[in-house]
Formats: structure tokens, sequence, C-alpha cells
């Protein structure tokens, strides 16, 4: 589902932060990406999620070279991943259904169909009395989980979470933890991006590591459907 070969990756005429990145990403497979803060997590996500273009080398998205690819099958192409940012970028004039609907609503999909879709979601995060409130009456805890179900009401085949867990507890982080191994178990392609050892040490998931902008890895078990370059 995802192939890095080579990619490098700069801001304007900077130096590169990512170098000569090579991986794999299999379907149905689940990974940590592991590294310090300012070891380049977010910026290998963005070229991950199309926000971003390397400096060089080669990216395949589901069979697809997105470094020459038009525009349009780069936008096709983004609808099939769910992105959990770390700032949550919920929208405060807007709801909590209607944060976590607003993928639905933005594709032209029926209003009843969606918010009924928005609820159960938001009651599986356990936030099912929580529906009409305000983002600015949440705990960051509670924004995590509405930013998850957000990403994940259209069904991505592939989530991307920038340190889900950086905002929470650990009791909390090991709720969402186990929230992301659910949507493993249905099909979807998990990569989580975090700095928190004790939280990786708790589960049984390999790890890609980011260090000088350098990747190895996967350290770990791998599962049967993981494969690294």
């Amino acid at each position: 589902m995802v192939r890095f070969q080579n990619v490098g990756m700069r801001y304007g005429l900077g130096s590169e932060v990512l170098q000569d990145i090579n991986f794999e990403l299999r379907l149905g497979s689940f990974h940590f990406l592991s590294g310090a803060s300012g070891a380049g997590k977010s910026s290998l996500l963005k070229l991950i999620y199309l926000a971003h273009r390397p400096s060089h080398g080669l990216i395949t998205l589901f069979d697809c070279d997105v470094t020459i690819a038009p525009r349009r099958e780069l936008a096709l192409i983004r609808r099939r991943i769910g992105v959990v940012f770390q700032d949550f970028r919920l929208l405060d004039h807007l709801s909590v259904i209607e944060n976590v609907a607003l993928p639905g609503k933005i594709k032209g999909e029926n209003w009843d169909t969606i918010a009924g879709h928005a609820a159960e979601l938001l009651a599986w995060v356990g936030l099912g009395d929580c529906i009409d409130a305000s983002p600015l009456t949440l705990s960051g805890g509670q924004k995590q989980r509405v930013a998850i179900a957000r990403a994940v009401i259209s069904r991505p085949e592939i989530l991307l979470a920038d340190e889900p867990t950086g905002n929470v507890d650990d009791d909390i982080a090991v709720r969402l933890l186990h929230l992301f191994e659910e949507l493993n178990r249905l099909g979807t392609t998990v990569l989580i991006a975090t700095h928190n050892e004790n939280l990786m040490n708790r589960f049984d998931h390999p790890r890609l590591h980011l260090a000088g902008g350098e990747l190895s890895g996967p350290f770990g078990r791998p599962s049967q459907h993981t494969e690294t370059a």
C-alpha cells in the first residue's frame, strides 16, 4: 500500500530533514513510527498523505507513483487515507457531530446517513453523550477521540496518526491504542508516530525508527501482513 524508495525531503532551500528513506507498508499492517521530537516523524507522514512532495526518490501509494501522478489522481488517493493530526484540527464553530460528519458532507453524502454514522462512531469512542457539544468544552483526550472518529468515518484504507496520545494521560492513551487496534482488525493499515517508549512497549507491533533524518527497522515482531524493504 505504501512504498518509499530512496526518498528525501526538505523544506524550501534548507537541508534535507529526511534522507534516502526506504520502507514498505503492506495491507493490514500496524506499525509504530518512533523517534525523538524533531526527528522527522511528522514530515514522513506528510509525504504519505500528500501534503508535501519529496525532494528526490519514488513514493508509491496503492500501486500509483504519486511523484508524477496528475492532480486529479492525487485527490482520489487522498480520500483513501485518514489522518489524526497532533493538533486535532477541529472546527470550533461546529458541534462535535458536525466535525465528525464533515468529510461525508464535503463529499455531498446524505446528511441523515452521515450524521447517523457519526453518532455511532462517537458512541464507539465513548463520546455518545457529547454529540451536540462544542469542541471548546472538551478535554484534550476527548478532542483526540473526536479527531479519530472524524478520521475513520470515510473508512480509510490507511490511517496515519501523529502523536495521537501526546495530550492525554496514560490510561486514555492505552484506550486510544486499543481503538486503533480494533480498526486494524477491521482491515485498516495503521501507522502511528509517537516518541512514547512506555506506550509502545505495552503493544506488540513492529517499529520503524527515525533518527537524524534516517529510517531504520522494523524492530519487534512484524505481523504476517507486514514486509519492509
